[in-house]
């Protein structure tokens, strides 16, 4: 039964994170991603996956802060120092439950550093790659699904949204 309540909670999470891939904004696309991540910590803690639930609720107030433009160089680099030790600390996966770590931490840098939702749609790609491993692993099939489909699509995004080259 939790493996069908992860899931659906994994599902939902998964439609939020698409529908982030296709905003035009980087304010918009974290607002998304910030639902996405809700819905994920629920699965997390449905599927047992606490090296992901603690280092995705430092994420959520990652996401928070960004949204609301107060994510600082200081807030960053505490964030960051923030997911290794906590993660580490609630992992129980193994090799398996560091990719969370590296997705998120990975993430949270670019969140911070760029403004330009290009280079947001790579880095989502990348973090995609990261949780499909994880998701897979513990068995969040249709995270695992939606994290294939959203690299896609991200990659549909990054070419609809190319801007033409100056001459």
């Amino acid at each position: 039964m939790n493996l069908i309540i992860g899931n659906i909670f994994s599902l939902l999470s998964s439609l939020c994170i698409a529908i982030s891939a296709a905003q035009k904004s980087k304010k918009d696309l974290i607002k998304w991603q910030t639902f996405n991540i809700v819905f994920y910590m629920i699965a997390c803690v449905v599927l047992e996956a606490y090296a992901a639930l603690v280092s995705i609720f430092i994420a959520l107030v990652r996401n928070v802060l960004s949204y609301k433009d107060r994510l600082t160089k200081k807030i960053t680099a505490f964030l960051c120092l923030l997911i290794v030790i906590a993660g580490m600390w609630a992992n129980n996966r193994g090799a398996v439950g560091i990719l969370p770590i590296i997705a998120i931490l990975s993430y949270t840098i670019f969140i911070y550093t760029t403004k330009n939702e290009q280079q947001m749609r790579y880095a989502l790609i990348l973090n995609m790659v990261l949780w499909l491993i994880h998701n897979v692993y513990i068995m969040a099939y249709p995270s695992a699904l939606t994290n294939v489909l959203i690299c896609l699509w991200t990659l549909i995004q990054i070419f609809k949204h190319k801007k033409p080259l100056k001459s």
